[in-house]
């Protein structure tokens, strides 16, 4: 697994050996920021806060710091995955720019600050992504009109969450790819 874009193009990440982990394939990755950057419904990564919620290999929240993001939060539970995401932060000089919390995404602390975009990505077919949302959006992780980018199975039900919009629908293999909006 690479880094797809940005100033750390091409550096390779460590990823847990053994672990159930579903890493975001370099080609959706490329694709997934790709879009950010030229989408219609989208600022880009550059000048944002991000969060990287069921973070595992932490190759979104990476990829948003390689590509501009101020500040990314990557949250896991599974103590290898924090451990190789702490590894790879420290190997691209990117520890002033990040914070790695040890926490579930459905139990989340209050944020030091708001992030407007927050990538998504539980397990296929785990039914957490509307408690992580909810959770999330409960304790202030989004700031006003935030992009929540979540990844799915691609044949996976996904009934809009409250209080967002769907800007966007991709399907790329068996994975999916949907951006929404937060509302007030």
């Amino acid at each position: 697994m690479r880094i797809t874009g940005g100033r750390h193009r091409g550096r390779r990440l460590a990823t847990p050996r053994g672990s159930e982990l579903r890493p975001t394939s370099d080609n959706v990755r490329e694709s997934l920021f790709n879009i950010l950057a030229h989408g219609r419904h989208t600022k880009g990564v550059t000048g944002t806060r991000v969060l990287d919620a069921f973070a595992g290999t932490g190759a979104l929240g990476l990829e948003a710091l390689s590509r501009g993001a101020t500040h990314a939060t990557f949250m896991d539970t599974d103590r290898a995955a924090v451990t190789d995401i702490k590894h790879n932060l420290t190997m691209l000089d990117e520890d002033e720019r990040s914070t790695v919390l040890r926490t579930d995404t459905i139990l989340p602390p209050r944020p030091a600050a708001p992030v407007e975009i927050a990538f998504l990505d539980p397990p296929y077919r785990s039914g957490l992504i509307h408690s992580a949302i909810k959770a999330l959006a409960t304790a202030g992780w989004f700031s006003p009109g935030a992009l929540l980018v979540v990844e799915l199975a691609a044949n996976e039900d996904f009934p809009l969450p409250p209080r967002t919009t769907l800007s966007d629908n991709r399907r790329y293999g068996d994975t999916r790819i949907i951006f929404l909006h937060t509302t007030q």
